[in-house]
């Protein structure tokens, strides 16, 4: 189950598009799997036989752990079969939920008793080849008895790489905490139904707990809209949304103030970003997901307009690709066409973002002038949370007032 997102811990089985006993070519699409973000064609890194299909339709896998098996020749099908049979044994056995540990500190759970069948990397084959080394004496410890290349470097002498340590102490660290921490008691109401998660949900369930860990605060903005408003009627017709407006206008003020466009990404230090990518919030069957206008201070109105109904029908269809959703260094959350008037934004976690503004809907407002004279203007609330870390108060309210300038005087949104 190959990692489609920085996010991302597992992955469920939307459909396989080959069959077992398919010959594959090395780039060919052999699956679609959903991930915390879209539904993506996996592709098989090498050629061969599909021998086995570990994990079903339907089904889900951690990020990592086997979902089926690649022969190399006609001759290995059958073995790699019988391995893919064991191994809901070998893992039922573990008492660890990381598959990938479980099934590599077992190995001897896939070897079957008498003659075995030799099955090996790519790699693994090549090195065997250049160390000379008897590959049927060789015990596998990859998924399912597999021969890896550390196994024959550990027969030939040769030290193995220390970069497997790591990985499995930050996957029993990662495992650790979980489990030292007890769930909420919660009274049972009679009649409550259970609705697991869906790999989206449980992702932004996981995002909104670790946004706990960035210290942020939040500035408050009202802003006239009647001239953007008059703007959005002249260009409706012609394809331009008002979340390209705003998005635009936010891109133009980041232009201004990039330390809000900034992130930190260590606690270290800041990281100036090279591009203006605007991250826009979009609540989708079952989830939410966040499609990024890439260089949206660069593209005129018109193109932004096209390229956001384009994101849009993917994000929708699911078929969003990681740079589309993952690269944002800004993120836009306009909820006024509910009507909400304010509302406060999580800065979401895993992107390059310091800020995220929450746009209420514009309405009716008496307003007073210099001369303290009332009148009727429609107007807008702007909150923006940002990360203490890199951005300040006088920061976030130059950035606001930049951007409250360009939205009452709209004319360079065009431009």
């Amino acid at each position: 189950m190959p990692a489609l997102s920085s996010t991302m811990t597992e992955g469920k089985i939307v459909s396989w598009i080959k069959s077992e006993g398919d010959v594959l070519s090395k780039g060919e699409s052999v699956v679609v799997v959903e991930s915390d973000k879209a539904d993506m064609d996996v592709e098989t890194f090498y050629d061969g036989i599909l021998a086995a299909i570990v994990v079903p339709e339907g089904e889900s896998a951690p990020v990592g752990a086997p979902i089926g098996l690649l022969a190399e020749s006609e001759a290995e099908i059958e073995a790699a079969r019988a391995q893919a049979g064991s191994a809901p044994a070998a893992v039922a056995s573990a008492p660890s939920a990381s598959i990938p540990v479980a099934v590599a500190a077992t190995p001897a759970a896939v070897v079957a008793d008498g003659p075995r069948k030799v099955v090996l990397t790519p790699y693994a084959k090549k090195l065997a080849k250049q160390h000379k080394v008897d590959i049927s004496k060789v015990v596998g410890t990859g998924p399912f008895g597999r021969i890896t290349a550390a196994d024959v470097e550990a027969a030939a002498g040769i030290a193995p790489s220390e970069s497997v340590t790591p990985v499995v102490t930050a996957a029993a660290a990662a495992a650790a905490p979980p489990a030292a921490k007890s769930p909420p008691a919660f009274t049972e109401v009679t009649g409550a139904t259970i609705v697991p998660f869906t790999t989206m949900q449980g992702a932004v369930s996981k995002n909104m707990i670790e946004s706990l860990s960035v210290p942020t605060f939040r500035v408050g903005y009202p802003i006239m809209t009647d001239a953007l408003d008059a703007l959005y009627a002249k260009v409706k017709s012609k394809g331009v949304t008002m979340t390209a407006l705003l998005a635009k206008a936010a891109a133009m003020a980041l232009a201004q103030h990039p330390v809000v466009n900034a992130s930190c990404k260590d606690g270290k230090s800041f990281t100036y970003n090279s591009s203006i990518n605007i991250a826009v919030a979009v609540a989708i069957n079952g989830g939410l997901i966040t499609p990024v206008l890439q260089d949206a201070d660069k593209l005129d109105l018109y193109l932004l307009s096209e390229k956001w109904k384009e994101l849009v029908g993917k994000a929708r269809s699911k078929q969003l690709q990681p740079h589309e959703y993952n690269s944002g260094t800004f993120t836009l959350s306009n909820l006024g066409m509910f009507g909400a008037d304010r509302f406060d934004a999580i800065l979401p976690p895993g992107q390059a973002c310091g800020a995220i503004m929450a746009v209420g809907a514009s309405k009716p407002t008496p307003v007073a002038d210099k001369d303290g004279y009332f009148s009727v203007k429609s107007q807008m609330l702007v909150n923006v949370t940002a990360d203490h870390r890199i951005v300040y108060g006088a920061d976030l309210a130059a950035f606001l007032k930049t951007f409250a300038k360009i939205v009452q005087e709209p004319d360079s949104l065009t431009m």
